[in-house]
C-alpha cells in the first residue's frame, strides 16, 4: 500500500501547485543568473560604445580614444567593486523572498549583513541555474509537446495530397519533427516523460540553491544560536502568558463560580436548618444541601481537568502508557508504537503528550482517515514522535493548529516536519530532545 502511495504521488508530482511554484522559481533562477552575468559584459560594451562614439566624432580616434579608455575603465573598475555587495544583498535579499513565497524555505536574514557572502552566493547562483533551467525547460516544453495531438487536428486539417512540412517539438535531446497526426503521440509521449523527469531535475537545483541561502545569506553560528535563544525565550512568554490566562479564564468561569454557588446553596440550607430547635423547611433544606453536592462533584471534575491540562497524571506511568490510553479514546483506530529505552525528562515527556493529543484530533477532525499509526522512538539523545493517517492529506503546516505545535516544540529546539500531499496519506514527525 506505501509503495502504491509512493508511485501515485510521483505520478500526480508534475501536476501540482508546488510543481509549477518550483518551475516559477527555476526560471526567477535562470533570468538572475543571466543577470550575473551581465555584469562582466559591462566593461567591453562599455569600451565599445566609447570607441564608437570616439571613432565617429573624430578622424583620428587612437588618441582620443586612449585617455577616455585611461579614465573611464579604473572608473567602471571602481563602480562595479563599490556596488557589487549593495547589488549581491538585494539580490540574495529577492532570493529569501522568492524561496519563502514559491518553495515554502524561510531563510532569515543575517543581521551583520556581510558583503562578500552575498557576493560568493550570487557566483554560486551561476552554476546552480543550470540544472534549473533545464528542468524549468523540460516542464514548459512537456507541457507544450503534450498538446500536440490536441490542436494538431485544429490546425492542420489540409485536403487530402496537400504537401506540408514537419511541426518540430523541442525535447533535451534535440528536435522532433512529425508530418503527421500519428507522430503527434511521440511528440506527446517525449513531453510526458519530459513532465515526469522535470521535478527531479529542478529539486536538483533548488535543493542546493535553499542549502546556499542558508550557508551565506542566513545567520550562522553563534549569531544564529543567539536568535534562535531569542525566539524560543519569547515564544515560552507568550506560552506562558497564555496559559495562565486560559487557567485563570477556566477557573473563574467554572471552578469559581461552582464553588460560590455550593457556599450560597449551604448558606441558604443552613438558614432553612434554622440555628436552634425543629427545622422550618427540612424537605427544602435537603434539595439545597443535594445542589450543593452535586456543585462540589461538578468543581471537584473542572479542578481535574485543570490539573490534567496542566500535567496528564496518566504520564506518571510512562509516555508509553499515557499514549497507549491517548490511542483508547480516539474516535479512529490508532496503533501505537513505543521504543524507549528509557524515559526522557518529565518536560520532554509532557510536551509530546501534548502534540500526540493535538495530532489525533486534528486527524479526527479533519483527515477523513480510516486509521492512524502512532509511533515514538528514542535514539540517543533524540525522541521521535510521528503520526501518520491514511486520510485526504492536504495538512497545511502554517495552519493554527501546526504552527501551534511549531511554536510549542522550538521552546525545546524540536523540530517538525509535514509530508500531507493532496490525496494523503499525511506523515507528521516531531523531534525533541531527550533532554532540555
Amino acid at each position: 500500500m506505501t509503495g502504491d502511495n509512493g508511485l501515485m504521488t510521483a505520478l500526480r508530482a508534475p501536476f501540482t501547485m508546488p510543481a509549477l511554484r518550483q518551475t516559477v522559481f527555476c526560471v526567477a533562477g535562470v533570468v538572475s543568473a543571466a543577470a550575473i552575468l551581465a555584469v562582466p559584459m559591462i566593461l567591453p560594451a562599455l569600451g565599445g560604445l566609447v570607441l564608437w562614439a570616439t571613432g565617429a566624432m573624430s578622424q583620428e580616434p587612437a588618441p582620443v580614444v586612449a585617455p577616455v579608455f585611461l579614465v573611464l575603465i579604473p572608473l567602471t573598475v571602481v563602480l562595479v567593486v563599490v556596488l557589487a555587495a549593495p547589488l549581491a544583498r538585494a539580490m540574495g535579499a529577492l532570493q529569501r523572498h522568492l524561496a519563502e513565497r514559491l518553495l515554502g524555505e524561510r531563510v532569515e536574514a543575517s543581521p551583520t549583513r556581510p558583503g562578500w557572502r552575498a557576493v560568493g552566493y550570487c557566483l554560486l547562483k551561476v552554476p546552480l541555474a543550470i540544472p534549473q533551467g533545464y528542468g524549468a525547460f523540460c516542464y514548459v516544453f512537456g507541457l507544450v509537446n503534450l498538446s500536440y495531438p490536441v490542436w494538431w487536428p485544429l490546425f492542420r486539417n489540409h485536403p487530402p495530397g496537400t504537401t506540408l512540412g514537419p511541426v518540430w517539438a523541442l525535447t533535451p535531446f534535440g528536435t522532433i519533427g512529425t508530418r503527421t497526426f500519428a507522430g503527434t503521440f511521440l511528440i506527446a509521449a517525449a513531453g510526458l516523460a519530459m513532465l515526469f523527469v522535470a521535478p527531479w531535475l529542478m529539486r536538483a537545483g533548488t535543493a542546493p540553491d535553499v542549502a546556499a541561502m542558508r550557508r551565506l545569506l542566513g545567520p550562522r553560528g553563534l549569531a544564529e544560536r543567539v536568535r534562535e535563544l531569542q525566539v524560543s525565550r519569547a515564544q515560552a512568554i507568550d506560552d506562558a502568558a497564555a496559559m495562565m490566562r486560559r487557567l485563570e479564564r477556566d477557573l473563574h468561569d467554572g471552578a469559581q463560580i461552582r464553588l460560590a454557588t455550593l457556599a450560597m446553596n449551604l448558606g441558604m440550607a443552613t438558614e432553612k436548618l434554622g440555628a436552634d430547635g425543629p427545622p422550618p423547611d427540612l424537605a427544602q433544606a435537603r434539595e439545597l444541601v443535594a445542589l450543593a453536592h452535586r456543585g462540589a462533584k461538578d468543581a471537584l471534575a473542572d479542578l481535574r481537568d485543570l490539573v490534567r491540562g496542566i500535567h496528564p497524571p496518566v504520564l506518571d506511568n510512562g509516555l508509553g502508557d499515557a499514549l497507549a490510553t491517548l490511542a483508547t479514546g480516539s474516535a479512529i483506530p490508532v496503533t501505537v508504537s513505543v521504543e524507549l529505552p528509557d524515559r526522557p525528562v518529565p518536560a520532554i515527556e509532557t510536551i509530546a503528550y501534548f502534540c500526540a493529543s493535538e495530532l489525533l484530533a486534528n486527524a479526527a477532525k479533519h483527515s477523513r482517515a480510516t486509521r492512524i499509526g502512532l509511533g515514538v522512538v528514542r535514539s540517543g539523545d533524540l525522541l521521535t514522535l510521528t503520526v501518520e493517517d491514511d486520510g485526504a492529506g492536504g495538512a497545511n503546516p502554517d495552519g493554527p493548529g501546526l504552527f501551534g505545535l511549531s511554536r510549542r516544540i522550538a521552546v525545546v529546539d524540536g523540530k517538525m516536519r509535514v509530508h500531507s500531499p493532496a490525496g494523503g496519506p499525511t506523515r507528521v514527525e516531531i523531534e525533541l530532545p531527550t533532554h532540555v
